[in-house]
């Protein structure tokens, strides 16, 4: 049973096309038509971060035509389309990016992302000894 969420996040750069087409404004090289599974695959979306600059290429198998000596042909075409970033930069750090990973631990895009508060423990009194424990320190990078 497949649910539907409904404060996903949207993307910008989908629409839908005069023909009725779905298609995605940021391939800049290749058939610009995507589906949800090619959208869910999307590198930016996998990075999330407001200060990546980039424009994607959607890259598609070609499929090899066989013929065979009895007349029969087939048509080998196994691989999906994918996209993957043509050109990518980091508007904060001023750097190309080349895949997802390099975002992975980035300060930058961890501040735009929502970071959950966690409200400080209440202290109750009772019958019992407390001992405060030191705080962490944080390591000097």
């Amino acid at each position: 049973m497949t649910t539907i969420q409904k404060n996903a996040p949207v993307c910008p750069y989908r629409s839908v096309g005069q023909d009725g087409r779905i298609v995605c404004k940021a391939i800049s090289v290749g058939d610009n038509e995507v589906s949800p599974n090619l959208c869910r695959e999307c590198p930016a979306r996998m990075i999330g971060c407001d200060q990546l600059r980039f424009s994607l290429q959607k890259v598609a198998s070609q499929p090899i035509t066989v013929r065979y000596v009895t007349g029969r042909m087939e048509v080998l075409d196994d691989q999906p389309p994918r996209i993957a970033f043509l050109r990518a930069a980091c508007a904060q750090k001023v750097a190309p990016i080349n895949s997802p990973a390099e975002c992975a631990h980035c300060l930058y895009r961890c501040n735009s992302v929502a970071v959950p508060v966690v409200a400080p423990a209440t202290v109750t009194s009772g019958q019992g000894k407390v001992i405060p424990f030191p705080r962490r320190v944080a390591a000097a990078s």
